[in-house]
């Protein structure tokens, strides 16, 4: 039998469907968080079944690409039960949903946030409404939940229709909670608090992640300390010359070149789950859609344009909770422009190479792909649907559930780094490292030269004619976590100058995403428009890169006396054009 978890947007349908199938379902306290269908099985007391994730929907009249998801789905399992979640401050809105989907088939309701529901001074009659919706109710935080909800499904009638669309629940069943605005809702509904709020603890996020001597430089040296001189002394030690290659220069240096930023990527990660959890994001997302409106998108993208700096490929399946098909676009087109955190090893290689203090110029690269995203949005800007979001409840992020999504997320990395990102390491040390003789020879004179040597022209007008950098930056495509990896496998440390260093790091910020993100694009956007928007994003990060090292190289003079001109030229046809439209009151009328 099929369950199908239906209901509003942030309900915590994901929170049960975790419970229920012990699965890993991303949940979230903000708007959209499940973007598509998920299913697991799951054994609830004798029996199996099939529970089914769907998106948050607040009718059938579907507005959004992920309610037209839920909408279709429920249409096409008629003979699907429907465990119907909704939050117990929120019952009232959800039930003109719960009548139209539970029509015709077994149904049962499922009511979440009990506890914080009677902080509020609400007050519900389970049974008294069970009685008068005519299907079970359970509270999801009662005990032996799972126990009580096997014996519902057993005895479950064949249709449990409701009987009617009730317009309010009669006092003696269901008082709602106050809904007052508290002092923190007003202090964080208010842009000139929260904004600058955000802004200044994503800055002291990144100071004590990327300074010196601070948290996640000490625990990124712990850890190539680890690797380089405790490892590496074993290593050292091994009488045979390939095998001490293999393990020195092939595993050590490549995995320990990306292992040493987990520390770093950890702390990020960490900001995000709280700041997800708290409820601030939405109420950002609310504060920003004048902003976002300008360019294009609306409030919602902040969902998306966050998620960004975890994840590309996540955050590309998150622009389904946008308003159309259009917006998504654009949405997807700006994302690669925000560094995700496979790309922050490749930023850090980079600018360790050259400042003692990275800090700065971590901080100028992300601000750098933030405008970025913005001016790409802005270019394809196009007609605004309305803004509609439910602002998730202000609340202290759970320590329990930030831990646990913290230690996922560290344990994904960990995997993606010990099997793909290994696998391609130790692939290209042996390609690296023999002839095609199977001789030990010199990176010069290896079969990889000999295949990538064609390459070298790729970056050349950057300063960099090379065909191992070229071969470190296509690496990327795989997993940009390989571009740290081969840097520090044939070089150490970056090998040439700050200007070709800045460049790399532009087309690193600016190129395709990896091959996970673009396949995640083509699942939304189909394979046709994923290829050609990998091909242009790396194509115009190649020109990015040569822009750069040629005004570090002096050419910023030139363009400078190049542009001066056509911009005084523009804006004195500005003015003139303009002069007549300086009108006073009622001029209007006299002007025609």
């Amino acid at each position: 039998m099929k369950l199908l978890l239906v209901g509003n947007p942030n309900a915590g349908k994901s929170t049960l469907f975790n419970r229920l199938t012990r699965g890993h379902a991303k949940v979230g306290n903000w708007h959209g968080v499940t973007v598509g269908v998920l299913q697991k099985e799951a054994k609830i007391g004798e029996n199996r079944y099939r529970v089914c994730d769907l998106p948050g929907i607040y009718s059938l009249d579907a507005l959004s690409m992920e309610e037209k998801v839920s909408r279709d789905y429920i249409a096409a399992e008629k003979d699907a039960t429907v465990l119907f979640v909704a939050e117990c401050a929120g019952l009232e809105r959800a039930l003109p949903l719960f009548f139209d989907v539970a029509r015709g088939r077994r149904a049962a309701v499922i009511l979440t946030k009990r506890k914080q529901f009677l902080r509020g001074g609400g007050a519900i009659d389970r049974e008294g409404f069970s009685r008068m919706l005519g299907v079970p109710v359970l509270f999801a935080e009662e005990r032996h939940f799972k126990e009580k909800l096997s014996n519902i499904l057993q005895k479950m009638p064949i249709s449990a229709s409701g009987k009617g669309n009730i317009p309010c629940l009669p006092p003696d069943l269901y008082r709602p909670p106050k809904e007052e605005l508290s002092k923190a809702d007003r202090f964080f509904l208010n842009g000139l608090f929260c904004v600058p709020l955000f802004v200044g603890l994503m800055l002291l996020v990144f100071f004590l992640t990327f300074a010196p001597g601070l948290v996640g430089d000490t625990l990124k040296g712990a850890v190539e300390d680890f690797f380089s001189e405790f490892l590496g002394s074993y290593a050292a030690k091994i009488p045979s010359p390939v095998v001490r290659s293999l393990v020195k220069d092939g595993f050590l240096a490549g995995l320990g070149s990306v292992l040493c930023f987990l520390p770093q990527i950890a702390m990020l990660f960490l900001f995000l789950i709280a700041f997800e959890e708290s409820g601030l994001m939405s109420r950002l997302a609310y504060l920003t859609d004048g902003l976002f409106s300008k360019v294009g998108l609306n409030g919602r993208a902040v969902f998306s344009l966050l998620m960004g700096f975890g994840c590309t490929a996540a955050a590309v399946l998150t622009t389904r909770g946008l308003d159309d098909k259009k917006m998504q676009r654009r949405a997807i087109l700006c994302l690669p422009y925000i560094p995700c955190s496979a790309k922050l090893p490749v930023f850090l290689t980079l600018t360790s190479s050259f400042f003692e203090d990275p800090f700065p110029a971590v901080v100028v690269l992300y601000l750098i792909g933030i405008g970025l995203s913005l001016l790409a949005a802005r270019l394809l800007r196009g007609k605004q649907p309305p803004f509609l979001m439910e602002l998730a409840p202000l609340q202290i992020p759970d320590p329990v559930f930030v831990l646990k999504g913290l230690l996922f997320q560290i344990k994904q990395f960990i995997i993606k780094t010990a099997t793909v990102i290994l696998a391609f390491l130790l692939l290209s040390w042996a390609l690296s490292s023999f002839d095609f003789s199977f001789r030990l020879v010199s990176a010069e004179e290896s079969m990889l030269a000999h295949i990538c040597g064609g390459l070298k022209w790729l970056f050349a007008p950057a300063g960099m004619g090379d065909w191992r950098i070229a071969y470190a930056a296509l690496s990327g495509i795989i997993a940009k976590e390989n571009v740290a990896g081969a840097i520090t496998m044939f070089f150490g440390e970056f090998p040439y100058g700050f200007e070709s260093a800045a460049a790399f790091a532009v087309f690193m910020l600016t190129c395709s995403p990896c091959v996970s993100a673009v396949a995640a694009t083509a699942r939304e956007l189909g394979w046709k428009r994923a290829l050609l928007y990998a091909a242009f994003q790396t194509a115009s990060a190649l020109l990015m890169s040569y822009l750069t090292y040629f005004l570090l190289r002096g050419g910023a003079v030139y363009a400078l006396l190049f542009s001066a001109p056509i911009v005084a030229f523009l804006l004195v046809r500005d003015i003139l054009e303009n002069l007549h439209r300086i009108r006073r009151k009622h001029a209007q009328k006299v002007h025609r």
